[in-house]
């Protein structure tokens, strides 16, 4: 392929995040496929484009020989059964976090994948947010100081009868909240703080009569005893996203991310030398969410360039080993 810079793209499962990657392809990619069990979804995101084929069956999706990248947001035990079919296709694949029901799964995708040929990116979004972005900028640069630990909340309150959707049945999604939510915050902190080796926690139904958890607790701790605490809830009345970070000579605080989350914003807080009242200096995104579409482009150069993607099956594989590790206990 080369240094095309043009892409043709085939979205498998068409629900709100299929939808959503649909809208966010930018300049270099071109949907010409889409699939879904609910033919109605592939047809909508299809709309007022007859070049574009839709499909029942995803398998008769992977026949098309012009697609270049299959992008999959099934549901969760969906994901790695497709993932290895698009590969056996030698299509670059681009697959929704968590990458596979369970770790036991994601273990069994790693042992079938040989070299790096094929490009395969696990959909972490929440890493291409303004407000993340600057924050490693700033830690890059020294403002904060050594890093020392984070602090992280994340959660919704579900909605009427939530109990009886797919993400309550544990042969579907394979975990609850810790895997819906909570993954994105383990995926955050190892981006900053580094590889976790001492994982603690637990996992509770508070309110939701489902098999599955509504609330999770984390503890975890790197090998030079970096912490990250966090909290993933699906008893969050009202929607919260709080991501802090601490270092020697300061705090970043992360909150909202748009939407019923509140206004994206980012707080820098600097100690002063004489440990009084740190000083502020506080951005405010109020522009379009575009991480899906960093992403997405983030994606493109992998493959242009021939480069490992930054969110591979091996960074999916540490995040469900920790998520397995709570399960267990």
């Amino acid at each position: 392929m080369g240094r095309q810079v043009n892409f043709n793209i085939a979205i498998i499962g068409c629900g709100l995040i299929g939808e959503k990657r649909s809208k966010s392809l930018g300049k270099k990619g071109k949907l010409i496929a889409c699939a879904d069990i609910d033919i109605n979804k592939a047809k909508k995101i299809a709309t007022n484009n007859k070049k574009i084929k839709v499909f029942y069956d995803w398998k008769k999706l992977l026949k098309i020989k012009e697609i270049d990248i299959v992008i999959i947001s099934t549901f969760h035990n969906e994901l790695s059964k497709i993932l290895l079919e698009a590969y056996k296709r030698k299509k670059h694949i681009f697959v929704e976090k968590p990458a596979a029901k369970n770790f036991n799964e994601i273990k069994k995708v790693i042992s079938k994948i040989k070299g790096h040929k094929i490009k395969i990116r696990v959909g972490y979004n929440h890493r291409y947010h303004p407000s993340i972005i600057l924050s490693n900028k700033l830690i890059k640069s020294g403002a904060i100081g050594k890093l020392m630990y984070i602090r992280a909340r994340y959660g919704h309150g579900g909605r009427l009868n939530y109990q009886n959707e797919w993400r309550a049945k544990k042969s579907i999604s394979g975990g609850g909240e810790l895997l819906d939510q909570g993954s994105h915050l383990i995926d955050l902190s190892s981006s900053i703080l580094g590889k976790f080796n001492k994982v603690s926690g637990f996992i509770k139904n508070f309110f939701w009569r489902m098999p599955v958890e509504d609330n999770s607790f984390l503890i975890l701790r790197t090998s030079d005893n970096k912490v990250a605490f966090l909290h993933a809830s699906w008893t969050e009345w009202k929607n919260i996203f709080s991501f802090e970070i601490f270092g020697t000579k300061g705090k970043l605080n992360i909150y909202g991310k748009g939407g019923s989350y509140g206004t994206e914003q980012l707080t820098f807080y600097k100690m002063s030398k004489k440990m009084e009242k740190p000083s502020e200096k506080k951005w405010i995104f109020k522009n379009k969410d575009i991480s899906w579409k960093l992403e997405m482009d983030e994606f493109y150069n992998d493959i242009i360039y021939k480069r490992k993607p930054n969110i591979s099956l091996s960074e999916a594989y540490e995040t469900l080993k920790i998520i397995d590790k709570i399960y267990k206990k």
